[in-house]
């Protein structure tokens, strides 16, 4: 009835001035809806209501977020099946819901076209479901504006943007420190990421002084990045490492030498205050890297395993390259996880110190609760690769943001301080490109 009588209906002839938009928010088409959907939506019908009893001419569509990451994830789930780009297009495909018996089989492979065919078939049947709900709640949409986040027209929209961006200088493509999910295998944009505490330990481990009997230690709950150390840093007043600055640093096992600098961004009170860089374990190696022009030592590959690398090869320079090789080669194809555990055990033995007596291991790792980024819909820390990569600048525009969220009436009055706090802890660029099958396609050609 509220259909056929136009209830609900926008009304593009009316005057700016008296209309009153919602920005819905689209929902990922991921299979179900859960009260919390409900919640949320049920809040905007609220608002979307009380303005047209105020008479306002309310514009409120609803559109589905089917596109990437979610979608292809749960078509995978569904059909057990993977997409492999080289296996040819079958135009006679056909494939149901796996059964607990397929499932226990490695999943099939389809060609790019049929796994796209397939993720336009669930979400279809996805939508539909969520579109009678949707109805059945009363949700008070306007049902002629619904659209998909991978239809034509916001398809045509989004690469329109991408090239206006291009355009007015906005836009650069550059190989990158980007964060990455090892699962997804996809980069990863600042604004879908989260801050989870996670379980690890601090491993306290004796580092040399090049050409001297001096020794260190450092405090990190990284130590599987140990043959990806490039330079180690401290604050410049703490008086305790004053005498290292402009020396070098030789590592443990890998016997790898490295600059040691001042960097005001390094914590005294951190672990020992002093601390190694690595090519990458967050976003601050990736700023010491640029500003100190230190070595790439990438050892983390796209899955999550440590790839092959030779010490002694140009920018993998060791005093000991036979003996960097011999421990390497117990870490590589290893998970980061294994690869953590198994270094632990390497560091705890005396014959890999590189300074000092003893193992370079002192004590016993101590447990530690810390908070580590992840893709919102991840299930394993994000890590740092270098890739190349589309993004948009931010940085430089962190200022201007802010001001503009000064000019808005924030309801209630705290999330404009939660926007200027998440504005100005930006710390890279918007990365826009994804490593997708099913998206929209970056509209650039090489």
């Amino acid at each position: 009835a509220w259909e056929k009588s136009g209830t609900y209906h926008y009304d593009p002839s009316r005057p700016r001035e008296e209309t009153f938009v919602v920005d819905t928010p689209p929902p990922t088409a991921s299979g179900s809806l859960h009260p919390g959907h409900v919640l949320s939506y049920t809040h905007t019908d609220i608002l979307v209501r009380y303005k047209r009893m105020r008479e306002f001419n309310v514009f409120y569509p609803m559109g589905w977020d089917d596109n990437g990451l979610p979608t292809e994830r749960r078509v995978q789930n569904y059909y057990h099946v993977r997409c492999n780009p080289n296996v040819p297009y079958d135009p006679d495909l056909s494939i149901e819901a796996a059964t607990a018996k397929r499932r226990k089989k490695p999943p099939g492979e389809v060609s790019r076209p049929n796994f796209i065919e397939l993720c336009y078939r669930v979400i279809t049947e996805d939508e539909q479901a969520y579109m009678a709900l949707w109805k059945r709640l009363g949700l008070s949409v306007d049902w002629r504006q619904d659209y998909q986040t991978i239809d034509d027209h916001c398809r045509r929209i989004a690469q329109l943007s991408f090239r206006d961006l291009f355009e007015k200088g906005h836009l650069y493509n550059s190989e990158a420190p980007t964060m990455w999910d090892v699962d997804f295998h996809c980069a990863i944009a600042q604004a879908e990421t989260e801050d989870r505490p996670t379980s690890g330990a601090f491993h306290d481990i004796r580092f040399g002084v090049e050409e001297s009997g001096q020794t260190f230690v450092i405090s990190t709950t990284r130590p599987e990045l140990l043959p990806a150390c490039v330079g180690v840093t401290a604050h410049p007043g703490d008086e305790r490492y004053a005498d290292l600055f402009g020396k070098r640093a030789v590592t443990p096992l890998f016997r790898v030498p490295v600059p040691i600098f001042p960097s005001e961004l390094a914590d005294p009170e951190k672990g020992t205050g002093i601390l190694m860089v690595c090519t990458f374990g967050d976003s601050t190696d990736a700023l010491w890297w640029r500003e100190q022009s230190l070595a790439l030592r990438q050892i983390v590959g796209r899955s999550g395993r440590l790839t092959p690398v030779r010490f002694g090869d140009p920018g993998f320079e060791s005093l000991d390259a036979e003996a960097a090789n011999r421990y390497y080669g117990e870490l590589v194809g290893e998970s980061l996880e294994r690869a953590r555990r198994r270094i632990v055990e390497l560091l705890a033995e005396a014959e890999g110190r590189a300074g000092g007596d003893g193992a370079p291991l002192q004590g016993d790792p101590r447990p530690v609760e810390h908070t580590v980024k992840y893709y919102e819909k991840g299930e394993r820390p994000l890590e740092l690769v270098p890739t190349r990569q589309w993004f948009v600048r931010l940085l430089d525009k962190k200022q201007a943001l802010i001001a503009k969220g000064e000019q808005v009436h924030w309801h209630p009055a705290h999330m404009g301080k939660r926007f200027s706090d998440w504005t100005e802890n930006l710390a890279f660029d918007w990365c826009v490109s994804r490593q997708r099958y099913f998206g929209v396609p970056i509209p650039a050609w090489y």
